[in-house]
């Protein structure tokens, strides 16, 4: 692997685990999946870290950040934006909305009705968006960061299928390790250390880097392995719908990224597996019998599979 590209995923995951400490495993996730070109959901109780990782991805990329806060009462237009009559100028103008962003944190996603959750399907699968009749491009690179409540909480809405399939990877953060949480008791604010975050990349640097993931070798036998790992999900032993094409795809995607921040210019099977759970198991329900939630299934699935 290039020199340059190991020391700048080394320099991007130093700064990013000084704000979000003992987190190290969910910050390598979150630059895989942004090296990779995919969306992140994360899926926690309220407090716990997921606002301040969004903001310190954005900061830390030097990439231009936009936050909405979804509510029952959000429309799709507060997102994509509206036309307004100016009187001045005898013609309606255009004011785009917070999705024209190259990272959207959308905070709370699961508490907007559907109606406003599909507004962004269109935004995170075609990198663009379609206002009154009009198509319009979203800038580039466009990263969406999505927090979820559990589902028990009162005011949320389960996603669709449909949406959480344009998610390559969902993470959970946990709550602090013992040593984290005294330094945040401690008043260690980790606010006051996001508004001095200095850019770690230079204009460029992260397109370099999402090239360089594409140029990442996969052999015959990982191919195979991978196959491998599709078809266990569609036996119907472990999971009642397995794997689309699609979602292969974009596994193998998450896995040339893991192995680029490894700092490998080859998938190996440790790469799949490191990230296969969070790559698959929002796309699949275990089958009623499993007894296992679906990333204990993945985990379990992967025991199964031999490796190549």
């Amino acid at each position: 692997m290039n020199i340059s590209v190991g020391h700048k995923v080394k320099a991007v995951l130093g700064q990013l685990n000084t704000v979000l400490a003992g987190k190290s495993a969910q910050v390598q996730d979150s630059v895989v999946c942004l090296l990779a070109g995919g969306h992140l959901l994360i899926d926690d109780v309220p407090g716990v870290g997921k606002t301040t990782l969004a903001h310190a991805l954005a900061r830390t990329f030097g990439l231009h950040f936009s936050r909405v806060q979804f509510t029952a009462d959000l429309m799709p237009s507060d997102l994509t934006g509206v036309s307004v009559y100016d009187r001045a100028a005898e013609r309606f103008v255009f004011h785009p909305g917070p999705v024209f962003a190259q990272v959207l944190l959308a905070d709370e996603i699961n508490r907007a009705s559907p109606k406003t959750q599909s507004a962004l399907l269109e935004a995170m699968e075609e990198k663009q968006v379609s206002v009154e009749g009009e198509t319009r491009p979203l800038p580039s690179p466009f990263f969406v960061i999505a927090t979820q409540n559990p589902q028990d909480q009162l005011g949320t809405y389960a996603l669709p299928e449909s949406q959480l399939d344009r998610f390559l990877m969902r993470i959970s953060l946990g709550y602090p390790d013992r040593a984290a949480e005294r330094a945040l008791l401690a008043g260690d604010g980790r606010r006051q250390m996001l508004e001095t975050l200095p850019p770690v990349l230079a204009a460029g640097d992260l397109a370099a880097l999402q090239a360089a993931v594409g140029q990442v070798h996969v052999a015959g036998p990982l191919l195979d392995y991978v196959q491998d790992l599709i078809a266990a999900t569609r036996s119907g032993r472990w999971f009642m719908q397995g794997l689309s094409p699609r979602a292969g795809i974009a596994l193998m995607r998450a896995a040339r990224a893991q192995a680029l921040v490894a700092g490998r210019d080859y998938v190996a099977p440790d790469d799949v597996q490191a990230i296969l759970p969070q790559c698959v198991a929002h796309r699949m329900i275990p089958v009623s019998d499993a007894g296992r939630g679906a990333v204990e299934q993945v985990r379990a699935m992967i025991d199964a599979v031999p490796l190549p």
